[in-house]
C-alpha cells in the first residue's frame, strides 16, 4: 500500500499506486457481490456502482484521509441499506483505515473501524443471521483486518518518520565534520601564516637592512659589490612583499575578515616577474587574458607561484634566448604556459621546483604538464571554482 519501485531503481508515481489498488478493491468487491451470498435484494447495477465508488475513493486517500475514511464507511452503510448481499466490513474499509493511520490519525481509523464493525453487526442481527456467526468467525476475522490495516498504516508512518531522522542526523553529523574540518583547516593556516611572519619575515627584513647598511659602507667606489649589495636588497624586499601578501591570503582564507590591499602573489604582478628575466638578456612575451581580480586568491596566488618558478628556471637552468607566458581563462579552468627555447630537460633544474608546482597545483584539484624538446615548456590548469 506503500511507495513501490520498479526494478530499474525509479519509484512508480503514488498516483499510479493508488489507482492500482483502487482497481482491486473494485473487482474484489464485485467478485463478492457476484457471489450473491445472502441479503434480500439480488445484486444489480446499483450494487456493482457500489462497488466502483469505493474503488474510487482509493487514489484520494493520500491527498484527503480523513475524508475517504468518512465517505467509505457511509458508503458502507448505503451500501447495506440497500439490502444487497454483504460484502464484509474490513475489506471496503481497509485502505481508508490504512490511509489515516499512515496519515497520523490512528484515532480516527479506529474509532472509524468500531463503528463500522458495530453497524454491521446490527444489520446482519437484523437479517437473522446467528449471533453466535456474527460475533465469533465475523467478528474475529473483522476486527483482526481492521487492526492490521490500522496497525500497518501506523508502522509504516512511524518508518517514515524514522528514517527522515536518520537523515536529519545524518546531515547534521556531516555538517559538524565539515565544520570541524574547516576549522582544523583554519587553525592551520593561521599557523603557517604565524609562522612565516615570525620567522621568514623576519629574517628578510633582518637582510634588507644589512643590505642597506653594507651599501652604505662599500661606498661609491666599488661599484660591482654596490650593485651586488643592491641586488640582495631589491631580493629580500621582494620576498618580505611576498611573504606579507602570502600572509594575508592565508588569514583571509582563515578568518571572515578579507585581505585588505593589492596582493603580491597575483598574476596582476607579472611584470614584476618578468623584468628580472628580460634583465638575464632573455626576450619574453607575456599575455594575460584574464582578470586577476576575478580569480579567487589562492588560485591567483598559485598562478603566481607557478609561473614564478617555472621563469625561475628558464633563467638559471634553459640557456633559452626567448621565452612566452600566457594566462588565459578555459570555461571554468584558467590555463597557463611557459615555454622556452632552451635546453629542454634540462629546464627542469635539479632542485624541487616541478615537484612543488605539481604539489601546488594539485592542491587546488589542477594538472601540471611538461614538455621537452624543442626546448621546455609547463602547462598547468586550475578550477577557478577551487578556494582551498
Amino acid at each position: 500500500m506503500g511507495a513501490a519501485a520498479t526494478t530499474d531503481g525509479d519509484r512508480v508515481p503514488p498516483l499510479v499506486v493508488d489507482a492500482l489498488f483502487g482497481a482491486a478493491v473494485a473487482m474484489a468487491i464485485a467478485l463478492i457481490i457476484a457471489a450473491d451470498q445472502g441479503g434480500d435484494r439480488p445484486p444489480d447495477v446499483v450494487a456493482y456502482l457500489f462497488a466502483l465508488g469505493f474503488g474510487a475513493l482509493v487514489p484520494w486517500r493520500r491527498r484527503a484521509p480523513r475524508a475517504v475514511l468518512c465517505l467509505t464507511v457511509l458508503a458502507m452503510f448505503a451500501y447495506y441499506t440497500f439490502e444487497y448481499p454483504p460484502i464484509g466490513v474490513a475489506l471496503p474499509v481497509a485502505a481508508a483505515l490504512f490511509s489515516a493511520a499512515d496519515a497520523g490519525r490512528a484515532g480516527w481509523a479506529l474509532g472509524a473501524g468500531a463503528v463500522a464493525l458495530a453497524v454491521s453487526i446490527v444489520f446482519r442481527l437484523e437479517e437473522g443471521t446467528p449471533v453466535g456467526l456474527l460475533l465469533g468467525y465475523e467478528a474475529v476475522s473483522n476486527v483482526a483486518l481492521i487492526a492490521a490495516a490500522t496497525a500497518l498504516g501506523y508502522s509504516l508512518r512511524g518508518r517514515r518518520i524514522q528514517a527522515a531522522q536518520q537523515a536529519e542526523i545524518a546531515r547534521l553529523t556531516a555538517q559538524a565534520v565539515e565544520r570541524e574540518a574547516e576549522a582544523r583547516m583554519r587553525r592551520e593556516r593561521e599557523r603557517i601564516s604565524r609562522d612565516l611572519h615570525d620567522t621568514v619575515g623576519h629574517t628578510m627584513a633582518v637582510i634588507s637592512l644589512h643590505a642597506a647598511a653594507a651599501a652604505e659602507a662599500i661606498g661609491p667606489g666599488h661599484p660591482k659589490a654596490t650593485a651586488s649589495v643592491e641586488q640582495i636588497r631589491e631580493a629580500a624586499g621582494r620576498t618580505l612583499r611576498d611573504v606579507r601578501s602570502m600572509v594575508r591570503v592565508l588569514r583571509a582564507a582563515a578568518g571572515p575578515e578579507p585581505a585588505t590591499g593589492p596582493s603580491v602573489l597575483s598574476l596582476a604582478a607579472l611584470p614584476d616577474l618578468v623584468a628580472p628575466v628580460r634583465e638575464a638578456g632573455i626576450e619574453v612575451t607575456a599575455l594575460v587574458d584574464v582578470d586577476p581580480a576575478a580569480l579567487p586568491p589562492p588560485v591567483d596566488a598559485a598562478a603566481y607561484r607557478v609561473l614564478q618558478e617555472a621563469l625561475t628556471n628558464v633563467v638559471r637552468h634553459s640557456g633559452a634566448r626567448r621565452a612566452r607566458v600566457r594566462a588565459r581563462l578555459r570555461g571554468d579552468e584558467l590555463h597557463l604556459t611557459v615555454a622556452d627555447d632552451g635546453r629542454g630537460a634540462a629546464a627542469a633544474g635539479a632542485g624541487h621546483g616541478l615537484t612543488g608546482m605539481g604539489e601546488r597545483v594539485r592542491l587546488l584539484g589542477g594538472v601540471l604538464r611538461t614538455r621537452s624538446g624543442p626546448g621546455f615548456a609547463v602547462h598547468a590548469r586550475i578550477p577557478v571554482g577551487v578556494t582551498r
